[in-house]
């Protein structure tokens, strides 16, 4: 279907543009870094002619990455990464805006994966990636088109774990710079943000208390120091579960306590998982949880949770709320409350991050587009960190938006931590 002859779209409902674009405008106020580099992609336009496909949560923020890529004159395609995260509203505005979207919430995977390939057809010079399908879907289905990439860029820990696999496999011909290591993303997008997202889609979810509950932040990677941070917050008791010594080290020198998942499973009244990893909550750890356990996931796959047992387990489950499922457990009847399907609870639930936090994410992604047009052919293939200066960059004008300022290092000082011969 189309909006115009220019532009091709799925979305719900075309007529939700008005709606979409107060709250898009309404986000861009509490994102001045990413206004800043808006303004000056439409002033020196460094994306002209390039084609490129975005994989990510079709959000208000999102949105604003989208028109700072259009302003610098890229030509890009919107889809889904995640079915539940779609803001039906802001997919038909950025239509209206001449932003072909393939996005719907709810939507099936079957729906998802035809999306994908109608990205492809377009033939991408760059891709956007938010958990590596576009590029593994490139890999495997569109050998011919890989030679035409200059380059893609990865948002999340999941997708660059699969990147470094492709790489170790021999398969990753491009460079792909991993968005999500830069210190302006992680640090804060995973920390500030998933902290209090998450928390806010558990409470929009349940409408639970969250103080004196024991809860349980599975794996303390950036994401779950956000979470066990805000828990505690709002006065949850928290339990942390790891895989990793040093970072078990560090949750009890935080100050919470760390246990195994086989013991923590029949003492937690919420659940978190935030590893990127496979069934870290699995059959024989539902089979502990107490009667009216609460289970969410706020990695960026689903298939953190092994929701195959527990339906094995339970039989069907049944919608108590919106956004809750409950999974009786035939064995001892015992109920588990399952959220937003097991899918990103801050963003089935919830709004996603705020908007000043994804300012600085997607500042890191606009940044790295360019950098990847700027260097084209200059690169090696494989997973390349955002260069220092970039990220420095980025923080710098965050500083600025937030009036801010700080000191800078005189030039006996630069001298000084530049010379080895210096003792005092």
């Amino acid at each position: 279907m189309s909006a115009s002859p220019a532009v091709e779209f799925d979305v719900k409902d075309i007529g939700l543009a008005s709606q979409g674009k107060q709250r898009i405008d309404w986000a861009e106020r509490e994102m001045p870094v990413l206004r800043l580099i808006r303004e000056r992609f439409g002033e020196e336009k460094p994306l002209t002619g390039v084609r490129l496909v975005a994989c990510a949560h079709i959000t208000t923020e999102t949105a604003n990455l989208a028109r700072a890529l259009q302003a610098g004159g890229a030509e890009a395609v919107l889809i889904a990464s995640n079915p539940l995260s779609t803001q039906d509203d802001v997919a038909a505005a950025l239509v209206s805006d001449g932003i072909p979207v393939y996005a719907i919430k709810g939507e099936s995977t079957e729906t998802y994966n035809r999306h994908v390939r109608t990205a492809l057809d377009t033939h991408p010079d760059i891709i956007i990636d938010d958990g590596s399908d576009v590029v593994a879907t490139l890999l495997k289905e569109r050998a011919d088109q890989v030679k035409e990439l200059i380059g893609s860029t990865e948002e999340t820990t999941t997708g660059i774990q699969r990147l470094k696999a492709m790489e170790t496999a021999g398969v990753l011909s491009f460079p792909s710079i991993a968005v999500n290591n830069a210190q302006t993303k992680h640090f804060f997008d995973n920390r500030y943000g998933t902290g209090q997202s998450t928390l806010d889609g558990i409470i929009r979810a349940t409408n639970i208390l969250l103080a004196g509950r024991n809860l349980v932040v599975v794996g303390y990677g950036w994401c779950g120091k956000g979470v066990a941070l805000r828990g505690r917050g709002m006065g949850a008791n928290v339990i942390v579960t790891e895989v990793d010594p040093i970072k078990a080290v560090e949750a009890v020198m935080d100050g919470f306590r760390v246990m195994p998942m086989s013991e923590a499973s029949s003492i937690g009244d919420i659940f978190v998982t935030v590893t990127g990893n496979r069934h870290v909550i699995d059959r024989q750890h539902f089979s502990k949880m107490k009667d009216g356990a609460i289970v969410c996931n706020s990695g960026h796959f689903d298939l953190e949770l092994n929701l195959v047992a527990l339906r094995e387990m339970a039989g069907d489950p049944t919608t108590v709320r919106p956004f809750v499922e409950e999974y009786k457990v035939q064995s001892n009847g015992r109920r588990i409350m399952v959220l937003g399907e097991g899918r990103l609870i801050n963003l089935a639930a919830a709004e996603g991050h705020p908007a000043s936090v994804m300012d600085m994410s997607f500042a890191n992604q606009a940044l790295s587009v360019e950098y990847l047009v700027k260097n084209k052919g200059t690169l090696s293939p494989g997973v390349h960190l955002l260069p220092q200066e970039v990220d420095n960059e980025i923080a710098s004008l965050k500083l600025r938006a937030l009036g801010v300022a700080i000191d800078t290092l005189t030039a006996e000082q630069l001298e000084y931590i530049s010379s080895w011969e210096t003792g005092t």
